[in-house]
This record gives structure tokens, C-alpha cells and sequence, in this order.
């Protein structure tokens, strides 16, 4: 571990979800994964807003 506290790895169990509300995952994790890539992809212009800050601009007109 680098420090005290941290885990190099969480383990998730989805035992529970699965068997009280008879859950099952819409697709694998690679799916999943492929999927979130190419989201992030496909909206770059989501992404520039976010990694410039721009998107601060939206509350501050919102809410300020």
C-alpha cells in the first residue's frame, strides 16, 4: 500500500442486489467500458466543458 487506509484493489459483491430485487447487469463490464469510451468520444463538446472549467458558466448565469 503507498499509505495507511488505502486498498490497491475494492471487490465489489453484487450477491445482494442480485438476489432481493432478482438484479442482473444490461451488459459485461468490457461492454460497459466500450460503451463509456465511445460516449465520452461522441461528446467532445461535453468533455471541453468540463476539462476548461466552461461549464462553471451555466450556474453562475443559473444561479448567480
Amino acid at each position: 500500500m503507498d499509505r495507511p487506509g488505502h486498498d490497491r484493489r475494492y471487490a465489489i459483491d453484487a450477491g445482494k442486489i442480485k438476489n432481493t430485487l432478482n438484479w442482473t447487469p444490461r451488459h459485461t463490464f468490457e461492454e460497459g467500458l466500450t460503451k463509456t469510451i465511445r460516449w465520452y468520444i461522441d461528446h467532445q463538446d461535453w468533455v471541453s466543458n468540463i476539462t476548461t472549467g466552461t461549464y462553471r458558466d451555466y450556474y453562475k448565469h443559473q444561479y448567480g
